[in-house]
């Protein structure tokens, strides 16, 4: 695997998503109270929420997190999230898309430049990395779900531009206005699903000698311990 799937396959090795359990139920609560705040509070009714905590379920959030998440959207009136794109390139010059949802963009800005100095790396404007990746809808669903034959066939079917499988998950690929709507053919057969996003693929990867591995993955890191970071993708692929 490169480039963003990669990095999430080293991040499972390495145990950080136990390390870092109290920070992804913060984040992925963060996107259940905007998802909610912005449209219906049923999910059946909101996509966005409908994934967010189809998302949870997967990182087995308990259910009484996110319902606080949800209840959160009514209390929290004035609470205003943005969206947020930041791009550059870390050590190895590596391309670097982080996506942020924050009440403080000027907080923001500082901690993740801070992060890209101390690596080495340099934050740029918008668009100064984004043109070495595709933006697609990514819809990923657990092995045990579904059969690879019958995943492809669905997904085929549902209007997907691409279905590949791996030792953990089914990965479907899809333009990213029918992100939704494959979404939605794809639940008259799977209950459950690992996530429901829209990814950013690299075109072209940069291979990364073994030797450089941790550098790169404890750049990575840093940006995800970061409270108001949501995803980070990158063009590295690591060398085994």
């Amino acid at each position: 695997m490169a480039g963003h799937s990669h990095w999430a396959g080293i991040k499972h090795k390495k145990g950080k998503a136990d390390k870092l359990r109290s920070k992804i139920f913060s984040k992925l609560s963060k996107e259940i109270t905007m998802a909610a705040k912005l449209g219906d509070k049923d999910p059946a009714m909101n996509p966005r929420l409908r994934s967010a905590i189809q998302a949870a379920r997967s990182a087995n959030m308990p259910k009484d997190n996110i319902e606080r998440a949800i209840d959160k959207s009514n209390l929290n009136t004035e609470l205003n999230f943005e969206n947020l794109r930041y791009e550059g390139f870390g050590p190895e010059k590596v391309a670097v898309i982080i996506e942020a949802l924050t009440d403080n963009k000027n907080r923001t800005a500082s901690k993740i430049r801070t992060i890209f100095q101390k690596a080495g790396g340099s934050l740029g404007t918008q668009g100064s990395a984004s043109h070495n990746f595709n933006q697609l809808g990514v819809i990923k669903v657990d092995k045990n779900e579904i059969s690879d034959e019958r995943i492809f066939e669905l997904a085929i079917d549902a209007g997907a531009g691409e279905c590949k499988s791996n030792d953990d998950f089914h990965e479907i690929h899809c333009p990213t206005h029918e992100i939704y709507n494959v979404k939605k053919e794809l639940e008259k057969e799977i209950n459950n699903f690992i996530s429901t996003d829209l990814e950013w693929i690299p075109i072209n990867n940069i291979k990364i000698i073994k030797e450089k591995n941790d550098e790169l993955i404890n750049f990575f890191e840093s940006l995800e311990e970061e409270d108001d970071v949501q995803n980070v993708y990158s063009n590295a692929e690591f060398t085994k």
